[in-house]
């Protein structure tokens, strides 16, 4: 019997928090965009999806928050679970009650409202009360001094900076346990790029929020992510502990821009890709 209970434990203890499995996304009921991505994201965990642009990075967080609908997409194979649980048939509205927030890429702000107008949208569904909601926002000022001091400015106004940030901080208006983050450094200095993810690190870290950012700049993502997958073409084919990939080679030359030898062509080293890595 002690046996029995100490193994359920040591399961729930493993189990993700996300798990997608072999899931397939065709648009317009013509164009395949996934094929068999799965993927799984820890409780308290940062995992990294990688790849070029085109690659199917920012159509599996929209399959999993279940915003496809509205580019006529359909998941149509495979599986979704959120703490053990189907959420494939939920509403994005659903999700949002769940925990589960996505980021959009390109840092959607509403333009006309106030950097403090927009971080309070994002405490929309929440029912705890003014004060419980006031004390969110001083945590998002807490982790994001710059909105405290522009918070009275219209959005539309502010840097590309402070609107990731602020795009940020209203995902964190709503008491997430995930957070899917599409992009976050797209069209911002690099110095500004740390700034992001060392908040996103703190948030992990100290609010114990898990994140699944999807992000071409390989080197920034797995300095901070533990584990990475990385997509081509909507397929994943290669997946490992951050300091595994930031150590391949073939990472390194395509895509760190680091080689430790001659240089080979793009057919010679993408061998893995024959790689089956999921099964059904």
């Amino acid at each position: 019997m002690e046996t029995t209970e100490a193994t359920e434990a040591t399961e729930a203890e493993v189990r993700p928090l996300l798990t997608v499995n072999n899931i397939e996304v065709i648009y317009d009921h013509v164009i395949l965009v996934l094929k068999g991505v799965s993927l799984h994201v820890p409780e308290g965990g940062i995992v990294a999806l990688l790849g070029a642009n085109g690659a199917g990075k920012s159509t599996t967080l929209k399959a999993i928050s279940n915003l496809l609908g509205a580019e006529r997409g359909d998941v149509t194979k495979g599986s979704i679970e959120y703490m053990g649980k189907a959420v494939e048939k939920l509403t994005p509205s659903d999700l949002v009650q769940l925990g589960v927030i996505q980021v959009m890429e390109g840092r959607h702000c509403f333009e006309h409202l106030t950097v403090e107008e927009n971080l309070l949208t994002g405490a929309y569904t929440r029912k705890d009360g003014g004060r419980a909601i006031r004390d969110s926002l001083d945590k998002v000022y807490h982790y994001f001094p710059r909105l405290a001091e522009r918070k009275t400015s219209l959005a539309g106004y502010t840097s590309g900076g402070e609107q990731q940030m602020t795009a940020l901080g209203r995902a964190l208006m709503a008491n997430p346990s995930m957070i899917l983050l599409d992009e976050p450094s797209m069209g911002l200095a690099p110095q500004l790029v740390e700034e992001i993810f060392e908040i996103v690190d703190a948030l992990n870290k100290k609010e114990g929020v898990s994140f699944l950012l999807a992000e071409q700049n390989t080197n920034v993502a797995l300095k901070y992510a533990g584990y990475g997958y990385i997509l081509e073409n909507g397929r994943v084919v290669m997946d490992g502990d951050a300091k595994s990939l930031r150590e391949n080679e073939d990472v390194k030359e395509f895509y760190l821009g680091l080689s430790s030898g001659e240089r080979r062509s793009f057919r010679d080293v993408k061998h893995y890709r024959r790689r089956k890595r999921w099964l059904t």
